[in-house]
């Protein structure tokens, strides 16, 4: 009740005390409807991380209302009244990994040295506690306990075991909830967008800085999360908290990409390398449900869809190969070239927006080809921020292309005439492309009559 009526009296977001009996065994507060952020996402958490817009913005709303409570809450605010813990520090650390040790990994049987473990935790411990530890550390900041009301603004609930500790703490505790299954994307996002907003509230580290911090007390986090988990699922057999093991040992086995250059703690890493590869936390194999209307799965499918999707209908076109590219030059007067391959044509540039030579008369009855004309655009420089632009495109699409197996791709590039800036274009991507790729390229110059061939140099 302190700790609420203190943020009551800050103006921060959470249930009001409404009345309390004599003996403070019994209170009223602020009713905040039945509404919880972890059930506003259901559906994306659901869909195996596909968060929506809007199941998305109100991560944001949480997230960047999260250094208000931190911070304003800290202000003024009587740590004593902090229960079981007024502060974070080493004893606590300590209490926190001993939990995991005990309650997680010794039930899992993995050999260890006892000293070289505790070694490594103290090193961890003051690491940890190095950090400046003036803000209110919330402890439990997860989705369950943020309620959301009809205009979407977060409430906090469920703030009595705060304590006074560092920022790093809570941002990992609410985007490493291992059932939340945020994408990388996303929590990369959100990790952007509460740093951002604590730069409103107080001075705040270089984002590399913050960055590492945040590492560490990520790995920090999942250890007392497994501890947690261990001593409710594996002592007391609750299902919930045996469910939650094999999220949190993938959570585990990402954090352990990062490397060791952001976990100085080498046997420690040693054995959480050999935890996540013990035959229980086995990364599941999901299989792809099978569809069910009745088309053709493909074999042959070079991008990572999301195991919700099922496999990719089948493509007559995946797999032929090799990949011939068409280019053409030519004058807007004409029309745009049609696509004789049937697939309805490629992409189609328009030069006209470049400094035209065919305005001079020194360059009138030249061509793009010509080293007078090629001279005069590439000193103007316009046409080679262009041509960057569609390298970028040009190149995305090839390598796809060649990729899939796919056997034909167009690119036509016009203006006035079809003489000076869409010839330079066309005959530069062409050569591009196959100097990159080593594909064969049939380049075109409708208005000029010329045809050439760039034939393969490359085996695919």
């Amino acid at each position: 009740m302190s700790l609420a009526r203190h943020f009551t009296n800050k103006r921060l977001p959470v249930p009001e005390i409404l009345a309390v009996s004599g003996d403070e065994l019994r209170y009223l507060q602020t009713d905040l409807g039945e509404m919880s952020l972890f059930d506003a996402i259901r559906g994306g958490r659901d869909a195996g991380g596909r968060y929506n817009q809007h199941e998305k913005q109100l991560l944001v709303n949480a997230i960047k209302a999260l250094p208000d409570i931190q911070i304003r809450g800290a202000q003024g605010l009587d740590w004593n009244c902090c229960y079981p813990q007024p502060e974070f520090n080493v004893d606590s650390v300590r209490f926190d990994l001993n939990y995991f040790k005990y309650c997680f990994l010794k039930t899992t049987e993995l050999d260890f040295h006892e000293l070289k473990l505790e070694a490594n935790f103290r090193m961890f411990a003051k690491d940890l506690v190095s950090e400046p530890s003036n803000s209110f550390l919330y402890r439990d900041f997860q989705a369950r306990n943020i309620m959301i009301n009809k205009q979407g603004k977060p409430y906090f609930i469920d703030f009595q075991g705060g304590r006074k500790g560092p920022f790093y703490y809570d941002l990992a505790s609410f985007l490493w909830q291992s059932s939340a299954k945020y994408p990388f994307k996303l929590r990369r996002e959100l990790v952007y967008e509460y740093y951002y907003s604590l730069k409103n509230y107080t001075e705040v580290p270089s984002v590399r800085h913050f960055v590492e911090r945040l590492s560490q007390f990520v790995l920090f986090r999942m250890l007392q999360v497994l501890g947690a988990y261990g001593f409710r699922g594996y002592f007391e057999r609750k299902k919930y908290f045996l469910d939650s093991i094999p999220p949190a040992m993938e959570n585990l086995r990402d954090l352990l990409k990062i490397g060791p250059q952001a976990f100085p703690y080498p046997y420690l890493m040693e054995i959480l390398e050999r935890l996540t590869q013990l035959p229980q936390f086995a990364p599941a194999e999901v299989s792809a449900p099978i569809r069910r209307d009745g088309f053709r799965t493909s074999d042959f499918n070079i991008y990572e869809a999301h195991p919700q999707d099922g496999p990719a209908t089948f493509s007559k076109y995946d797999g032929k190969g090799p990949l011939v590219v068409r280019v053409f030059s030519f004058s807007y007067r004409r029309g745009i070239p049609e696509d004789s391959s049937g697939n309805g044509g490629g992409y189609v540039f328009d030069c006209r927006s470049t400094h035209n030579p065919g305005r001079y008369e020194p360059y009138k009855k030249l061509t793009g080809l010509d080293e007078s004309v090629i001279r005069f655009l590439e000193d103007d420089g316009e046409i080679l921020t262009f041509l960057a632009h569609v390298y970028d495109l040009a190149d995305h699409h090839v390598q796809r292309y060649i990729q899939r197996g796919f056997t034909s791709l167009m690119f036509s590039f016009g203006c006035t005439g079809g003489q000076h800036r869409s010839v330079y274009c066309a005959q530069h991507l062409a050569e591009h492309l196959h100097e990159k790729f080593g594909i064969e390229v049939h380049i075109t110059h409708r208005e000029q009559g010329i045809s050439q061939v760039l034939t393969t140099s490359k085996t695919f």
